[in-house]
């Protein structure tokens, strides 16, 4: 199980993370721990990729991915809302340069060419949620 969050900047452009052992950019986030609830992840992985303490404001979405296609293991990945970063906490932010090489806050256009496909179909119903204020289930990347 993976869990990520979606954090604005003031203009409205989306938070993402480049990894270094990934081609691709990421939401901030990650793998959730033995005994540790999806949200309690997030927020550690939050404060362990970007060096924030940050509340996280609700489930936008969950996505069950199976192990046809490119996944090697079936999962199911969680996407919160974390709402949006003062300047303040933009500038504060601190990446571990061994997971992380830099960070930038990108329109949704430019997401989608910085993110897996899996990962922008994902993010494109997480905004979706976001608007509606709901919580999206997703099944490969898609709604049911």
């Amino acid at each position: 199980m993976g869990a990520g969050a979606l954090f604005f900047n003031q203009e409205g452009a989306l938070l993402l993370v480049k990894p270094t052992y990934r081609d691709y950019w990421l939401l901030p986030g990650g793998a959730i721990e033995e005994n540790e609830s999806p949200f309690q992840a997030c927020v550690r992985e939050v404060h362990e990729e970007l060096g924030l303490a940050l509340a996280l404001e609700r489930l936008l979405c969950l996505d069950y991915v199976s192990r046809q296609g490119i996944a090697v293991t079936e999962s199911l990945q969680f996407i919160f809302s974390g709402g949006v970063l003062t300047e303040a906490q933009i500038g504060a932010i601190s990446l571990p340069q061994d997971e992380l090489s830099e960070f930038r806050f990108v329109s949704w256009a430019d997401a989608v060419s910085l993110v897996s496909p899996r990962m922008s179909k994902r993010i494109e119903y997480c905004l979706q949620a976001l608007e509606k204020e709901t919580a999206i289930y997703l099944e490969e990347g898609r709604p049911i």
